[in-house]
């Protein structure tokens, strides 16, 4: 047995790579093709029905209207009702038909079975289920008081979408519908401070690739990494190591610097246009599917790039990062961030 692996290790690794040479081009010449012919026979939402988890704000928010400017029929869900309902009017302004809020917390496996049971009985289908919602617990792992204060990161960001799936299934098998799933480009970066919500996104990219494969053509599966756009997250609102939501917009310039956060509504309009067309991963912004392979091919770089500006080993504060300093000395954020981003303590107070 030890023989026959170290020949493998010998001959499968350059065969593999020549293999992987050879067919790439031909393989990116088809991939753009298909991608075309979807592009031409996108699916026409009109009519059909579609579920958004974390509708409330941020990317579902706006996930709802950009479905209602189609003509989809919604149901909403999140946590936070009354402003569910003030989205849903504006989604019912925009074009939606008819849309029905149920407020719902997703980590808790009765009430996802109990928002798909009434969106299928409501409207009689169920066409697309967006699992939208999560958290952003942010902590140095050792520092954490009680670990068990992060665990909401799994049981929303995982679980729920899990939950939320396991129960829409039976319903877009009938319709041949779609999943689309928001994962995080998080979870191939390795930040300080967001293991818990890295963590999660991997096991989110993981579980759906892994049941795209078990679903095979019964139910299309668009996975979306989106890098930074514009929610609650890049206005400062995290999971503290508390575990309570806190806004923290000084954190929030720590661990996006420089990065510039794309507007919602882009990103909103790429992620309905991705799954019409019945895509299998989207990046939004694209630029961001880069560091996938920085990951794979000079992961110590990345790592060692990550922990010299996001950490400060030996410093009174913790939050005087690199990654700061650079934001402040350069007076980029004001042309990098949305202005709702720029000024969170203002739509915190209106909103």
């Amino acid at each position: 047995m030890d023989l026959i692996h170290k020949l493998m290790n010998i001959i499968v690794p350059p065969l593999g790579l020549t293999m992987l040479l050879f067919f790439l081009p031909t393989y990116l010449f088809f991939k753009l093709l298909i991608s075309t012919i979807k592009s031409i026979f996108s699916e026409d939402v009109a009519g059909k029905v579609i579920l958004i988890t974390g509708a409330s704000s941020g990317i579902g928010e706006h996930l709802a209207y950009e479905y209602a400017r189609r003509g989809a029929f919604l149901a909403l869900i999140a946590r936070r009702e009354n402003r569910l309902r003030e989205v849903a009017s504006t989604a019912y302004q925009l074009g939606s038909p008819e849309v029905i809020v149920i407020p719902a917390d997703v980590s808790k496996v009765e009430d996802c079975k109990r928002f798909v049971d009434e969106t299928a009985e409501h409207f009689g289908q169920l066409d697309h289920l967006v699992n939208n919602a999560g958290i952003t617990p942010v902590c140095i792992f050792e520092q954490a008081p009680d670990i068990t204060n992060l665990r909401p990161a799994m049981d929303v960001n995982f679980w729920g979408a899990v939950y939320a799936t396991y129960f829409a299934v039976p319903h877009l098998k009938r319709s041949k519908g779609k999943i689309v799933t928001i994962a995080s480009s998080a979870a191939w970066l390795p930040a300080p401070r967001l293991s818990f919500y890295t963590a999660s996104k991997a096991a989110v990219l993981s579980f759906f690739e892994t049941l795209r494969v078990e679903l095979g053509g019964d139910i299309g599966i668009t996975i979306v990494t989106p890098g930074l756009i514009e929610s609650e997250m890049t206005q400062g609102k995290f999971l503290s190591e508390e575990g309570q939501m806190v806004l923290d917009p000084e954190m929030r310039d720590i661990l996006v610097s420089i990065m510039p956060i794309e507007p919602v509504g882009k990103c909103a309009k790429a992620i309905v246009d991705g799954a019409c067309r019945g895509e299998k991963y989207l990046t939004e912004p694209a630029w961001m599917r880069v560091t996938y392979f920085w990951k794979v091919f000079c992961p110590e770089i990345l790592e060692w790039c990550n922990q010299l500006l996001l950490t400060r080993p030996g410093s009174d504060s913790e939050r005087d990062t690199p990654s700061k300093r650079l934001l402040d000395l350069t007076g980029l954020k004001k042309y990098i961030y949305p202005e709702s981003v720029q000024f969170p303590e203002l739509k915190a107070a209106t909103g």
